[in-house]
């Protein structure tokens, strides 16, 4: 940092990572294999990218803040299998990336951590694993289970196509500067294809007033059908759950079988 002038942006959420005793921890759980294709999303001084890079086939690095380059070409570019690309990882067509992702591994920019796992998930079928680095409440979101308080969208949106677990705690030394929050190592390995837009507008209108009955917040969504209050009751009821059960009760599989009794 001192080398290229660097002065963490907190305005980026940037909590660099700096700790290489990390690193080993880091590619056993993404299970590292030479044919990979690996996404680092928020490349900060590049050494994770450094890392990885004598270690897969490709990686794409991704970061938002040009003021980083030196400091990260410094670090990649003898690797002539690194491409890296200054883009805000939200807006970035992930899907030209070329070859394509079959790993996400990076310690994920906080303010943008869901956003992005939820938005891989989505587009990039290629990838079957992914290991992160997050927020500690971000990575038990994802992998709490239902009727716990952390269980919501990201939960459900996450486990409708992804085996989910938080892999470790991440001391705040491995980072600087050092973050207020406690961290996560998560961990996510595919076990089907991202929800269908129609599946993830009902478990988002779903949960979108946690406070009422999951049927009851169906009907509030723009566009619902007048007798969609009816309807999601009566099919609750099939499934064998309470008519008036909130969101957070069920199983992402309850809301993929809730999906297709509605459509019937």
């Amino acid at each position: 940092m001192r080398e290229f002038g660097v002065r963490p942006k907190r305005d980026l959420g940037q909590n660099f990572l700096i700790d290489s005793n990390i690193l080993g921890v880091i590619a056993r759980e993404a299970r590292l294999e030479p044919a990979d294709v690996v996404l680092e999303i928020g490349g900060g001084l590049g050494v994770l990218s450094e890392y990885l890079a004598p270690r897969v086939a490709h990686v794409h690095v991704v970061e938002l803040d040009r003021a980083l380059e030196p400091a990260l070409r410094d670090a990649v570019d003898r690797f002539a299998n690194v491409t890296l690309h200054f883009a805000d990882a939200m807006k970035l067509d992930l899907r030209t990336l070329g070859p394509a992702p079959t790993k996400v591994v990076a310690n994920l920019p906080y303010g943008i951590a869901a956003g992005v796992i939820l938005r891989t998930i989505e587009e990039l079928d290629a990838v079957r694993r992914w290991v992160g680095m997050v927020q500690k409440e971000v990575g038990e979101r994802f992998a709490a289970a239902p009727g716990t308080s952390a269980y919501g969208l990201p939960s459900v949106l996450a486990q409708l196509a992804c085996d989910v677990q938080v892999l470790r705690p991440v001391s705040r030394a491995v980072f600087s500067p050092a973050p207020n929050v406690d961290s996560v190592l998560v961990g996510l390995e595919r076990t089907g294809p991202a929800p269908a837009p129609d599946l993830r507008d009902l478990v988002a209108a779903a949960f979108a007033h946690r406070r009422k009955a999951l049927a009851g917040s169906l009907a509030l969504a723009a566009g619902a059908p007048g007798d969609i209050r009816a309807r999601a009751r009566g099919a609750l009821a099939d499934l064998g759950h309470p008519p008036d059960v909130r969101a957070e009760r069920l199983s992402p599989q309850d809301f993929r079988a809730l999906r297709d009794s509605l459509r019937a």
